[in-house]
């Protein structure tokens, strides 16, 4: 299993220009590669290999020397991070389901990270060693675990440094058996409600900077183009959006720590959100909520932990009574559930969370069933 450390780091002026300047040529490097991937394919209807390009770096380093001060393996990861982004190109186009969306080439600003594998870097306590750019301050806020297999600096929208470490050979969290299964319902109104009756409210974090966003974005609308003012009202757009991405992430982590640390079984709803955020009055809601990222991290987190994670159909998981099994239609706007057929009252959320774990039990015991015949 593969892990990230994500650290802050601290440069001085030279080694951050130098930074800025790797970034720009992976950036220049990258179009350059895009512009001849699209021009040998109009002119010969063919696909050009990443290999291929890879192999013309030494004659494009001879021709422009630029190319000569960024690391040969970071150049090679710009061109891996090309043929990415074709090969999700032609799958999206395979699949035809909503724009293809080709690559892009990237403006100004846009190319914000760069990648250095075995080679080019030396970690030395609390202090990174990168070839032709210098020594970097790294705040460890945790021990690395595992073998490092690539490093990548990282610059973020408001002009924060960050360095992470891919690492393989992590050893797996000893966290206790407790015996526990729950089934989470999440939502608009509360975040997640699980079938023991535990309730996480939506913090709606972007709701709460939304003001303040609004008034940031209207004052970079009257900025000049190229004007430093502009540059510095964009900066203060990007830190909040910073904020607010922070803010929701590490709601994210401490809900989806509680689960894993209290729970082995956990049973979730199989939504399409892509879908869901077709809704306009729901959208901005949903997209707050970030249910996705939390599943991302259940998974992930179960998958360190030796937990499991079940995906259960959502189908009626709202409308049927936890209880008796009959269906009661409700709008959503109805958030408590009352069953005429047996007479239980309940949250709303609280039931389609019961819904949930009776029916990721019965996915399970079925799954164990055919395993064992098959054994």
């Amino acid at each position: 299993m593969r892990k990230t450390f994500l650290y802050k780091i601290k440069m001085n002026r030279r080694t951050e220009s130098s930074c800025n300047q790797w970034l720009e040529t992976c950036r220049t490097l990258y179009n350059l590669a895009l512009e001849q991937r699209i021009s040998v394919y109009r002119q010969d209807r063919r696909n050009i290999s990443a290999y291929t390009q890879m192999g013309q770096l030494p004659e494009l380093k001879e021709e422009f020397p630029q190319f000569r001060q960024v690391g040969s393996q970071c150049l090679q990861d710009v061109i891996g991070r090309l043929d990415k982004a074709f090969s999700a190109f032609f799958k999206r186009a395979k699949e035809q389901n909503g724009k293809s969306g080709f690559p892009r080439f990237k403006g100004r600003g846009q190319y914000n990270s760069f990648t250095l594998k075995q080679s080019g870097w030396k970690l030395d306590g609390r202090h990174l060693t990168i070839a032709k750019i210098g020594r970097i301050k790294i705040f460890l806020s945790r021990q690395i675990q595992g073998d490092i297999k690539t490093v990548t600096v990282k610059r973020s929208s408001s002009g924060k440094w960050f360095v992470m470490f891919s690492c393989d050979n992590i050893p797996t969290v000893g966290i206790p058996l407790t015996g526990e299964e729950v089934g989470i319902d999440v939502g608009i109104k509360s975040f997640a409600v699980d079938s023991a009756g535990r309730k996480f409210e939506n913090p709606k974090y972007f709701r709460q900077s939304e003001k303040l966003l609004c008034r940031r974005q209207r004052r970079l609308s009257r900025k000049k183009l190229g004007a430093t003012r502009r540059l510095k009202a964009k900066n203060l757009v990007a830190k909040c959006h910073e904020k607010i991405a922070n803010q929701r992430k590490d709601f994210l982590h401490k809900t989806a720590n509680y689960y894993i640390h209290n729970y082995d079984i956990i049973y979730i709803e199989r939504l399409k959100i892509q879908n869901m955020n077709q809704n306009r009055r729901l959208s901005k809601n949903i997209y707050d909520s970030s249910w996705g990222l939390f599943f991302d991290l259940l998974f992930y987190k179960a998958e360190n932990a030796g937990r499991t994670v079940i995906k259960v159909p959502p189908y009626n998981t709202s409308q049927k009574c936890s209880a008796c099994g009959e269906k009661v239609a409700k709008s959503l706007a109805v958030r408590v559930h009352r069953c005429c057929f047996c007479g239980l009252v309940l949250d709303r959320d609280h039931n389609a969370a019961l819904n949930i774990l009776v029916a990721g039990q019965a996915i399970r015991a079925l799954t164990d069933r055919v395993l064992t015949s098959v054994a």
